[in-house]
């Protein structure tokens, strides 16, 4: 018995790296596991969907059940289409894992008006569409007389919680994605319906271009970078046993599972009064002297 049998999971970017990954890992633990991927290369071009097909072939030789799908999410009626498929073929939807991604790297002074609506566009819309379909179909549920046991498993970033030098769009849609999953949690709880993400660190084709040295294993006895070490977490996540966990950041390395603290309330200085120009200057410097010291921007 797996801590996911009979659990329904939609897995978008699930051909390759972090998202086969968890593909594998939910399979392995008794999920129905809809493997979304349109095969797009690291900067969203083009479509292949043979590497959807294989992650399934592996799957299903190793006992497994799953569907490929090749469905586009920043697409309206293609995410339902992906909702829709999950259903037909498993007969329930209890979990959206949201993966897929693109990065187009780019110093900030060099970013182009395209560049930074495609992605935007991949992450932001794209976790958007597949999660609003999915809700409504577990609202639905709710509102037919079944208590739905419901998971959305966001896809931030350490580059959206800190920023990363030559990832401004980037970051800034991760950043988006972890202020999202916090408005999903508050809201769906009444659903149902948790909302989580992640903020892994792993070796996939983004990071072994922007990270390589970091994402080298060579005379390591334990692979820390690889993806497979962020799985069970997610697949956790996935499971029944999470329900009491939502609204959460999980930053994840190796061996390493970390909640983030998020932005909290630091030093204050109240006047009681109107402040005069002049006045402001020394008193920011003294609530920058009395902050913890803030984490360094990726990069630099």
């Amino acid at each position: 018995m797996g801590i996911c049998d009979n659990r329904t999971v939609i897995i978008t970017g699930a051909a390759r790296g972090l998202g086969r990954a968890y593909a594998l890992a939910f399979a392995a633990e008794g999920a129905n596991v809809v493997v979304n991927d349109i095969g797009t290369s690291l900067n969203g071009e083009g479509r292949d969907t043979s590497a959807a097909d294989s992650v399934v072939a592996e799957i299903v030789a190793a006992g497994g059940k799953a569907l490929a799908n090749y469905e586009d999410i920043t697409d309206w009626d293609a995410a339902k289409r992906i909702v829709d498929a999950a259903v037909t073929a498993f007969g329930d939807l209890h979990v959206v894992v949201n993966n897929a991604g693109i990065v187009r790297d780019r110093m900030f002074v060099s970013a182009t008006p395209d560049e930074w609506d495609a992605t935007m566009h991949v992450h932001l819309r794209g976790h958007f569409c597949l999660s609003r379909h999915a809700v409504d179909y577990w609202r639905a549920k709710q509102k037919a007389g079944t208590a739905p046991d419901a998971r959305i498993i966001n896809t931030s970033s350490g580059a959206g919680l800190q920023g990363s030098i030559a990832q401004a769009a980037y970051s800034t849609a991760k950043g988006g994605i972890a202020a999202l999953t916090l408005v999903q949690a508050a809201e769906l709880g009444r659903y149902g319906i948790t909302a989580n993400a992640l903020a892994p660190s792993a070796r996939t084709r983004m990071t072994e271009q922007a990270f390589a040295e970091k994402m080298a294993t060579a005379g390591n006895a334990f692979d820390a970078m690889d993806p497979a070490n962020i799985a069970p977490a997610v697949v956790w996540l996935g499971s029944a046993q999470s329900a009491h966990v939502t609204g959460c950041v999980f930053e994840l390395e190796g061996g390493k599972i970390m909640i983030e603290q998020g932005w909290r309330e630091g030093p204050v200085v109240d006047k009681g009064a109107r402040w005069d120009p002049a006045d402001v200057g020394p008193a920011v410097d003294k609530l920058l002297a009395e902050r913890a010291a803030p984490r360094a921007v990726w990069g630099t």
